[in-house]
């Protein structure tokens, strides 16, 4: 979006949005949460792409394979589960990162039907060449942000998602806010 269409959508947002809300109308999309969280990450991810795009991996990928740096080995679900992938794009992307001798593969003796996934060798190398980069752009991020408001937005992160996975109450249930 240009800078000029994102000051065009944020002006004059606080009379209209206190109407809107009465008529039971959305906020401005330019104060919507989850369109302020993507704009925002689409700014962190332009500062990793050359990176990831120099090893000629997706975003995804790289996700998937930085999952893998954490474990010794993991099943396809719980891959998913710690990648928020949908099962058909880890499934696929497992398939092109094991092309790439990238990931190994094998049957989960507990449970035939499953799969342990793991790092190669080579997966590794992957991993320790993009991590040099990647820490050199949090480093760059970091300067520009300040590391005090970086801990910050991590706390506050760390925290809206606790707060938003705990079960609702009735008081939380009974009137609906908006998006």
């Amino acid at each position: 979006m240009r800078e000029k269409d994102n000051e065009t959508l944020s002006s004059d947002t606080a009379g209209r949005e206190a109407g809107a809300r009465r008529r039971g109308r959305l906020r401005n999309v330019s104060r919507s949460l989850p369109v302020a969280l993507l704009r925002t990450r689409e700014a962190v991810m332009r500062q990793f792409r050359p990176v990831l795009r120099s090893v000629d991996l997706t975003e995804q990928q790289w996700r998937v394979l930085r999952a893998l740096d954490s474990v010794p080995e993991i099943d396809a679900t719980g891959l998913a589960m710690a990648t928020f992938l949908l099962p058909p794009s880890l499934s696929r992307i497992l398939r092109d990162l094991e092309k790439r001798h990238l990931i190994n593969r094998r049957p989960d003796p507990a449970d035939l039907r499953a799969w342990l996934i793991s790092l190669t060798p080579e997966g590794k190398k992957v991993i320790d060449a993009v991590g040099t980069w990647a820490e050199t752009v949090y480093a760059s991020m970091t300067d520009r942000i300040g590391q005090e408001r970086l801990d910050t937005l991590m706390r506050l992160l760390r925290d809206i998602e606790q707060d938003l996975n705990a079960p609702l109450t009735d008081d939380d249930a009974a009137e609906p806010r908006g998006e």
